[in-house]
């Protein structure tokens, strides 16, 4: 009586089990990775990696669970013929997905995702990258796979799912299947939480193999699918490849002078960091940028303490373009995002891993949730030793959508760096400002349209700083400490900016802290967020050669030009101006006056470049 209603438990529980069969032989194949595991880890793959298990297990159980209640719904339907070899068929393929991802993983570092379809007009190289692999073991492992599964579903799972007796189709039946069936958009989303499931949700370790061995294998190769990540070749081929490599290397030689005219504008080359990123940030209104007057009186008061960059672009519009950009000094892609790759951002220099390698203590701070657009692997590749995140704050501090208000999450900070060793590296990542643009004090601008909204969460972003930095004065590791602010985007607001008008691009950049040896005056050199790395390690005296797409803000000899891109277009910004270009047209957008006819090749050789390297991650 009990199995009529529990076939859909049942059905359910069986691909789960063919999850961590599948997760356990991973592991076990790979036995000299898995032996720097500790027993604890070991575990936690498996904890960690239940959420995606479920999801894959979910979505395998959609077509079932339909057969369920319609066998429920009529006495004399049988569907289990159907559901057999609907099992059996997804048996065979997860079996050759798993036993492919044995070999695979040796050959290319990461868990079997949609890559080997570039592959399919040219198979002897996806051959050549695993000639060496033990066929006869890895085709024993499949058989055994296929015959495990099939035997365990036939004489288990099989008897437990056919009509018997009239209690499967009874009202209980009925409504169990129901319920089962409409329920499964929560382990198929992977909980209750905001944003689905991802990579990021399964990564819990600074050891790359514990967090590939968390992934569920067809559950990747499906998101990867579907995300069609896969790109086979460059879209952006506008002239031979080393003539794009003559044009892009251009802009960053130096003349032999160059290293003599680097200013120094701190007092120790081991001071502690502080990266500040303000989310949506934009120059129009941060009044020492000549933005609206008011909005940022704390930013102002700041940079007239340190040094203002007066002409620095994000080189993309959205949070998790900027973050690897800002972090690792890296473009950013147009349609796509290195970030939602870990196996490509696993090979990005990281501004958390080269201050480690110096004794720094690293930590992350971000009031939202870390999965949001695989952010969480990204942090992970990069070796934070701490994160945190929303989960970390008590729910009465949540605004209504993404999380924890910026003063909570900056109140925090300051108490964990008064306990945190010297000298330290923390990034803390701000979300006031995005929409819907809760703020929990009262609204300095009267009005209640989007655009007024945006203005006073980034006055309330600013109050937030401006408590935290005047607390931050009084500590003692205040006088050895570097503040490096950034936006991570600007904003269409004020001004409703198109998607690739430069005034939606422009950002502020601020070194600060009692760090710095004195004020000094605005440096006006068009620039990137790519930039921001490279200049801050020359102030460290820490070789920059890893972040080879950045050049120092503060060296007189370094060219002048920002590039960045908007969806499947690009606009390239040098002293004579800015031209936007449209990839999908391959037409200019925008040029103004008095930029030269070569500035677009400049830009046209970035792009297909810096995606190229992209698709060689």
């Amino acid at each position: 009586m009990k199995q009529a209603y529990l076939r859909p438990v049942i059905y359910f529980f069986f691909w789960l089990f063919v999850s961590v069969v599948i997760k356990a032989l991973f592991i076990g194949y790979h036995y000299t990775k898995a032996a720097e595991l500790t027993f604890l880890e070991i575990f936690k793959v498996f904890l960690y990696g239940l959420r995606m298990d479920a999801s894959f297990a979910a979505y395998l159980c959609a077509v079932p669970f339909i057969c369920f209640l319609l066998e429920s719904l009529k006495k004399h339907l049988y569907l289990y013929r159907l559901v057999n070899g609907y099992t059996f068929l997804i048996i065979l393929v997860v079996a050759g997905l798993v036993t492919a991802d044995l070999e695979m993983y040796n050959a290319w570092g990461y868990r079997l995702d949609a890559t080997p379809l570039q592959y399919l007009n040219t198979p002897q190289e996806m051959v050549a990258s695993v000639s060496a692999a033990p066929v006869f073991l890895l085709t024993a492992i499949f058989l055994l796979l296929v015959i495990l599964f099939a035997v365990i579903y036939h004489r288990v799972v099989n008897p437990l799912l056919k009509k018997k007796n009239n209690a499967y189709f009874s009202k209980g039946s009925r409504v169990m299947a129901f319920c089962c069936l409409a329920l499964l958009i929560i382990p198929i989303r992977g909980g209750l939480q905001h944003i689905p499931i991802n990579q990021s949700d399964v990564y819990f370790s600074n050891k790359l193999f514990a967090n590939h061995a968390a992934v569920n294998l067809p559950w990747n190769v499906l998101y990867s699918l579907n995300r069609r990540n896969y790109a086979a070749q460059n879209p952006y081929k506008y002239m031979a490849m080393g003539q794009a490599r003559k044009y892009v290397d251009s802009l960053y030689v130096l003349p032999a002078s160059a290293d003599n005219q680097n200013i120094s504008v701190l007092k120790s080359t081991r001071p502690n960091v502080l990266f500040i990123i303000l989310e949506s940030n934009t120059a129009k209104l941060v009044g020492c940028l000549g933005g609206e007057p008011g909005v940022t009186p704390h930013i102002d008061e700041l940079a007239r303490e340190g040094i203002l960059f007066t002409n620095i672009y994000s080189s993309g519009d959205r949070s998790e373009k900027g973050l690897v950009a800002l972090l690792s000094g890296y473009p950013v892609q147009t349609t796509t995002s290195i970030i939602k790759l870990p196996r490509k951002t696993e090979h990005l220099p990281h501004l958390s891993q080269v201050l480690k390698a110096q004794g720094y203590g690293t930590s992350y701070y971000y009031g939202g949730e870390l999965a949001f657009a695989n952010i969480k692997s990204y942090l992970l590749n990069a070796g934070y030793d701490r994160l945190v995140s929303k989960f970390d704050f008590p729910s009465k501090t949540y605004n209504s959508k993404w999380g924890v208000h910026d003063h909570v999450l900056l109140n925090r900070w300051l108490t964990d760096l008064k306990n945190d060793k010297q000298p330290f590296f923390s990034t803390l990542f701000t979300l006031s400002s995005h929409e819907p643009y809760d703020i929990p004090i009262p609204a300095k601008f009267a009005g209640s349209d989007e655009a007024t909204k945006f203005k006073n969460s980034m006055y309330y972003t600013d109050y937030a700083i401006g408590n935290f930095i005047e607390e931050a004065k009084k500590q003692p590791w205040w006088n050895n400490t570097v503040i490096v602010m950034a936006a991570d985007h600007g904003h269409r607001f004020p001004g409703d900016d198109p998607n690739f008008k430069p005034s939606k691009f422009r950002i502020p950049f601020l070194l600060t802290g009692g760090a710095l040896k004195q004020a000094y005056p605005p440096v006006s050199i068009i620039g990137s967020q790519t930039d921001i790395v490279p200049t801050l390690l020359h102030q460290l005296k820490l070789p920059t050669e890893q972040f080879k797409w950045g050049k120092d803000l503060l060296n007189p000899a370094t060219k002048s030009f920002a590039f960045y891109v908007f969806n499947d277009g690009f606009g390239y910004v040098t002293p004579a101006g800015t031209i936007t270009f449209d990839n999908v047209a391959k037409q200019v957008i925008t040029k103004d006056y008095n930029v030269p006819p070569q500035q677009l090749n400049y830009g046209k050789a970035y792009m297909e470049l810096s995606f190229e390297d992209y698709l060689n991650k």
